[in-house]
């Protein structure tokens, strides 16, 4: 009894996490319109990183987060950096910063998009407009060499 137990859990857990690759894992598919990306702030305004992908001009799926930070900030990056994005790992949030998980470097929230270069996430410039923040597909082309390397 015992075994059909434990065969049953292995079999649901492995079950979810292919489930969960196959159904598009944390980022968001977007569809650019207008040649710009806009999302709802009522969907990001809860300080969680929200993980969003868009296809670039040259073909590369362009992985960001986007996170409202404690400051009342909507803030927007890449989810590479330039020294490690050659790892394809991004980033985690833990509470208000997020870490890099492949060097483990943490970065305040409401620091993302003042400090740019190095391990901090690469910037977007990004615009509030009515009820959605904007990310101009112009500045997504130029940051897609950093998601190249993404598996």
């Amino acid at each position: 009894m015992k075994q059909i137990f434990f065969l049953t859990l292995i079999a649901l857990i492995l079950a979810g996490s292919t489930a969960h690759a196959w159904f598009g894992g944390k980022f968001t598919p977007l569809t650019p319109e207008n040649n710009q990306v806009s999302i709802p702030l009522e969907k990001i305004s809860d300080g969680q990183a929200h993980y969003f992908t868009v296809k670039s001009e040259k073909g590369v799926m362009v992985e960001f987060f986007v996170v409202k930070s404690q400051d009342g900030v909507v803030r927007a990056a890449v989810d590479a950096c330039d020294v490690c994005y050659r790892a394809g790992k991004g980033y985690v949030q833990e509470g208000d910063v997020m870490v890099c998980t492949n060097c483990g470097m943490r970065f305040a929230t409401d620091r993302i998009n003042e400090v740019k270069g190095g391990c901090n996430p690469a910037p977007l410039t990004r615009v509030i407009d009515g009820g959605n923040l904007v990310i101009s597909m112009a500045d997504i082309n130029a940051n897609a060499w950093l998601c190249a390397f993404k598996k």
